[in-house]
Formats: structure tokens, C-alpha cells, sequence
């Protein structure tokens, strides 16, 4: 993982491709096929018996359907090997505990990707400075949106190199994933502060220092009236479709133009989450988070037939809110940006943290007045302040109480680890 004082770093760069429409058929090809391959090989591994599931059974099958049907051809022999690793490997992480087991792609779910292993092959070079250039197996040479300084050219070298490139369509179009390795010096323990992190839906981000993070709206509002016309227009073609007939043309124009604005509402939240996070971790040398079960927390309340829940359109609406912040997402962002400016994330148990006061620690019927106002109840504190720096408050005292949250075999188990620093006054 080292070499001396180096260490190396994977991360991934996304640009956008401009393809023309014989491109494009020949993109949407391959990702049929890759599917399709993953399919197929999911079905074979079902049926051989346990003694038959190696590598090298299911190499020789990949080969035998790649030249039997003629479809498969049309992905290079590299993107099929690479659907057998991811599949393979899928299995491993299911044994492992780590994932669920892997299942059949559908057509209209799935991500349509190819997957590039090698990346020699892909013969980047910068053209404008806008634009750069790279080859893709058997599409051709296809300008990319060039908005990051890539290890290409005279840059490349020992200490960094780009490795492969994965193919991914969205609702916006095709892109390109550059998986891109460096070596770059160990970096010195982060001398910053330690910060809790509380995450909420009116306030996105509350730190304990008081600090907060928020945005507006990811759409502008014509682009917000644009998207309620096309739902509206959406359900009400949906409406005059019989049971069983195909999705209309138009339907599905009016599906996809609804994808792109939610697609491009999805790539505004994820830049405000990159840059925000940047700035956590540049600031703070130990970021302290809640251990949620997002899972859980967007379960509908629809309850079931004997026993209907209550207030299910509300809960669902919160659910969707939830989602859109996108939690997980940010926590993701910030282990690993904290690694790399020498700090750590850490995550904590997250019942009571927004009940109890942190000033008294005491906990009271009553104290959380509304959602923004915390006053605490106890006759012998009254301390009041804002709601959500108050839980980001509590989530770091429980850190340097030492009680912290252990990921385990899929569930967060909460134990006392030692303490690494002394208490410190509020």
C-alpha cells in the first residue's frame, strides 16, 4: 500500500462524452450486452452444481456464449472478462457479509455501463481546454468534457496513472468514469479541531461550534413548474393506457424529459456535498456523526390492511425529503476525504441525541418545543438554544465519553472504546 513515505490513492473522475447517434447505438449495444452477459452468466451459475462454480468454469462459459450468439459479439472480450470479475466478486462480498446476493439486471432499472479494465488502452490526450480525447473499444475516438487535470502525457508517470475507465449512461447522456491511481505523500496527522455532525432536512448540516451548511432548492423555479407539468401531463397519459398495452412514445419522451431535470437536480445536490464535505475535512481533524439506519427511517407507514397506518401521505413526503439529502452520501464523501487530510470520521449512537440536553445531559418530556428551539426542562439548568446544534453537540460528547459505534457484519454494535483524549469543557 506504501512505497517509503508515498501512499497510494484510488479515486474517480466523471466527464461527460459527446457521441454522435451511430455512437450512441453502438454504446447502448454494448451495455445491452453486458447486461445481458451478467444475466446469462447468473443463470448458468445457478444451475451448475457447487463443485462447478470456479473462475475457470465460468471463463469458459463467458467464451462459448460470446461465440454462439451473435449479440454478445458486439462487447470486447476485456468488458465481458470484466463482467465476470464484478460478478464473482459480487458473490464474495455476499459471503462476506457485506452485500446482498446478486440478482438479475432488468432493462429498464439497471445502469446501463461497459466497463474499460485497461487503461493503456485508452489513449487520452488533451485537445482544447475543454476538451480531450480518448479511444473507446470498438466505438471510436470520442471527445470528453475535460474539467480535471488528468495524469496523461508528460504527467503520467511512476506516481500517478489512470488505470481503466468505466462507460455509464444516466438521463443526462453518456459519461466516462476515469479510474485514475497516484502516489502521494503520507499525509501528517490533522491538527484541527474535533466536530459534531448533525444531519436534518431544514438544516442539512449542523455543526457543534454552531456552524451550519445548507442549500436551496436544486431546481430554479421554472425548472420546478417544468417537472410538475410533466408529472401532471405523465399521470394523465398513464391514465388513458390500458392494462397491458406498451408505453406510448410519448409517455416515454415525457418520462425522460421528467429524468433529466431529477438527474440534474441529483448532479447539483452532489457538488454542493463535494464541496461542503472538502471544507469539513480541510477544517476538522476528527468529524463525529450519528450511526442512522436510513433504511428504517424511510419505511412507509402504510401499514397493512388489517392494521392501516396513519398520516401516510405526510411520512411519505418526509421519506422523499430524506432520500434527496442523501445522508449516506455525505458520510461517504467525508471517511474518505478525512483520511486523506490526515483526520478520521467516527460515528456514534444516534438514540437520544436530539432529546437529551447537552448542557445538563438530561433528558425531559418536553424540551424539544419545536423544530428549531431546544429549551431544556430540568428545573436545575433551562438551558435553551438551537435544536440542531444542541444534537451535534450531544454526538460529540458521546465521542469523548469514548462510546462510539463498531460496524459489524452489516449492523452497527455500540461499545466504550478507549478514550484517545481527555474530556474537554464545554
Amino acid at each position: 500500500m506504501s512505497q517509503g513515505t508515498l501512499v497510494k490513492r484510488q479515486f474517480g473522475h466523471r466527464a461527460r462524452l459527446v457521441l454522435s447517434h451511430a455512437e450512441v447505438s453502438a454504446a447502448d449495444a454494448q451495455a445491452h450486452a453486458a447486461r445481458t452477459m451478467w444475466n446469462l452468466l447468473h443463470a448458468w451459475w445457478q444451475m451448475m452444481p457447487k463443485d462447478k462454480r470456479t473462475l475457470a468454469h465460468a471463463d469458459a462459459a463467458v467464451r462459448r456464449a460470446r461465440k454462439d450468439l451473435d449479440f454478445l459479439a458486439v462487447l470486447p472480450a476485456q468488458a465481458a472478462q470484466a463482467v465476470l470479475k464484478t460478478y464473482v466478486q459480487a458473490w464474495k462480498n455476499c459471503w462476506q457479509g457485506r452485500a446482498d446476493a446478486p440478482n438479475f439486471k432488468g432493462r429498464i432499472r439497471s445502469v446501463m455501463s461497459v466497463d474499460i479494465p485497461q487503461g493503456r488502452d485508452l489513449n487520452i490526450k488533451r485537445v482544447h481546454r475543454r476538451w480531450g480525447m480518448v479511444n473507446l473499444p470498438r466505438i471510436g475516438r470520442i471527445r470528453f468534457r475535460w474539467t480535471k487535470d488528468l495524469p496523461v502525457g508528460k504527467r503520467a508517470g511512476i506516481e500517478n496513472w489512470i488505470t481503466g475507465a468505466r462507460l455509464i449512461q444516466d438521463a443526462l447522456g453518456w459519461h466516462i468514469a476515469f479510474r485514475v491511481t497516484t502516489l502521494e505523500p503520507k499525509p501528517e496527522p490533522h491538527r484541527g479541531g474535533e466536530a459534531g455532525i448533525d444531519v436534518g432536512v431544514t438544516v442539512p448540516l449542523a455543526l457543534s461550534d454552531g456552524t451550519t451548511y445548507e442549500h436551496g432548492a436544486w431546481l430554479t423555479e421554472k425548472e420546478t413548474a417544468k417537472l410538475r407539468r410533466l408529472e401532471q401531463r405523465a399521470a394523465q397519459r398513464k391514465a388513458h393506457r390500458k392494462s397491458g398495452d406498451h408505453t406510448s412514445r410519448r409517455l416515454r419522451r415525457t418520462y425522460d424529459q421528467i429524468a433529466q431535470l431529477r438527474a440534474k437536480a441529483k448532479r447539483r445536490a452532489t457538488d454542493w456535498q463535494q464541496q461542503t464535505t472538502t471544507t469539513i475535512a480541510r477544517i476538522y481533524g476528527t468529524v463525529v456523526v450519528e450511526a442512522l439506519s436510513i433504511t428504517n427511517m424511510v419505511k412507509s407507514a402504510r401499514g397493512t390492511v388489517e392494521e392501516p397506518g396513519r398520516n401516510v401521505a405526510q411520512k411519505a413526503g418526509l421519506n422523499r425529503t430524506i432520500a434527496a439529502e442523501a445522508w449516506g452520501r455525505t458520510v461517504t464523501m467525508l471517511t474518505y476525504k478525512t483520511a486523506r487530510y490526515g483526520g478520521s470520521l467516527v460515528k456514534v449512537p444516534a438514540p437520544g441525541t436530539s432529546q437529551r440536553c447537552s448542557a445538563c445531559g438530561v433528558t425531559t418530556a418536553g424540551s424539544r418545543e419545536s423544530q428549531a428551539v431546544f429549551v431544556c426542562k430540568n428545573p436545575d439548568c433551562g438551558w435553551s438554544g438551537n435544536a440542531d446544534h444542541n444534537a451535534a453537540r450531544n454526538i460529540l460528547h458521546l465521542y469523548r465519553i469514548g462510546l462510539v459505534a463498531i460496524p459489524a457484519a452489516g449492523r452497527a454494535v455500540v461499545r466504550r472504546a478507549r478514550r484517545v483524549k481527555p474530556p474537554t469543557a464545554r
